[in-house]
């Protein structure tokens, strides 16, 4: 299995990358192999700084880097030689089996769309996140890929949601729920109203209705759907608030002299570096987003999340079950 990593991607780069990558190598299964993505001379600096670097670990050159001011539509004919879209285009062409990134979440996206192409019924791909609850995960789509949708585009999230829950997550018969201002049918603005509308007579969802944010934290359900503005909003601010409580709760421990309490669990649900990335689902290959912040933890287990979609034929499980359940529902959405 070769996983391509981006190793230009975060604020830190390329030294986050190649620590994840290591430390990835050396806890995950040898069936795994790497491939770094970037400027070969500083990514072989950064390697030598490492006293035993995996022998599953190989540098493809790439020359040019993805800045935050660019336009993420214009990679592709602007920066052809960037990590992010030689990278991808290694996995177009069949040289590797997945990508990871923690660069612009708009370049990959658009980058994934033109080189990986949606799959047959999908007309917006979705960025799919998991959300620490009271109870097992759930998963936010979509967290951050399309601002601006239509009520068909909600009805693909929870499709795509649904597939990715059943067969990633392994929920039998995913809860699927739709984010509100209030539970009652009706509710919200004219994009919500619709969507509930479709949803609830939806053939192939086990839809239980409108959820509150404050319902999300209760597990109630294993799907959240909303559009990519609201999606990672609530993102943001979920990430926020569990740094904060993490940060009061150690903070709050070491005013005690002495602490027989053992706290990893809590640490550990509540960091957002465990989960690591998010599948983009709905396209034609594996392409994993990580923040521009994350760790080499995260960046570790972002290469994680793309070796189990591999593993687990991800994309052909969601091309049959797309086939078989929407592509019919969808035909003919813009």
């Amino acid at each position: 299995m070769r996983i391509v990593l981006d190793a230009m991607g975060t604020d830190d780069a390329p030294r986050i990358e190649v620590a994840g990558a290591i430390e990835a190598l050396r806890e995950y299964e040898s069936d795994v192999e790497l491939i770094l993505v970037g400027d070969r001379e500083v990514i072989d600096a950064e390697l030598a700084r490492h006293e035993l670097v995996p022998n599953r670990l190989s540098v493809h050159h790439a020359p040019d880097r993805v800045q935050a001011c660019d336009s993420p539509a214009s990679v592709i004919r602007k920066k052809p030689n960037s990590s992010i879209v030689v990278g991808l285009e290694l996995q177009r062409k069949r040289d590797a089996d997945a990508f990871v990134s923690a660069g612009s979440t708009g370049a990959v996206m658009a980058t994934s769309l033109f080189k990986l192409r949606p799959l047959p019924g999908v007309d917006r791909p979705t960025i799919g996140t998991l959300l620490p609850t009271a109870e097992e995960q759930c998963l936010l789509v979509d967290a951050g890929a399309n601002v601006d949708c239509k009520p068909q585009h909600l009805i693909q999230f929870a499709h795509l949601g649904n597939i990715y829950a059943r067969e990633i997550m392994g929920r039998t018969k995913p809860r699927i729920a739709l984010l509100n201002i209030g539970k009652e049918p009706g509710k919200g603005d004219e994009l919500s109203a619709a969507a509930y509308g479709m949803l609830k007579n939806e053939d192939g969802l086990n839809f239980v209705g409108n959820l509150e944010g404050r319902d999300i934290i209760e597990g109630v359900c294993d799907v959240v759907v909303c559009d990519g503005f609201v999606g990672n909003v609530l993102l943001k601010f979920y990430e926020s608030v569990a740094q904060f409580i993490v940060r009061l709760i150690k903070t709050e421990l070491d005013t005690l002299t002495e602490n027989s309490l053992d706290f990893d669990r809590i640490f550990q649900i509540l960091d957002y570096s465990e989960t690591g990335g998010a599948p983009l689902l709905g396209v034609g290959g594996v392409s994993v987003i990580c923040h521009g912040g994350s760790s080499s933890k995260a960046i570790r287990n972002a290469i994680r999340v793309a070796a189990q979609a591999v593993r687990s034929d991800m994309v052909v499980q969601t091309t049959n079950c797309l086939s078989a359940s929407i592509s019919n529902a969808l035909e003919g959405v813009s």
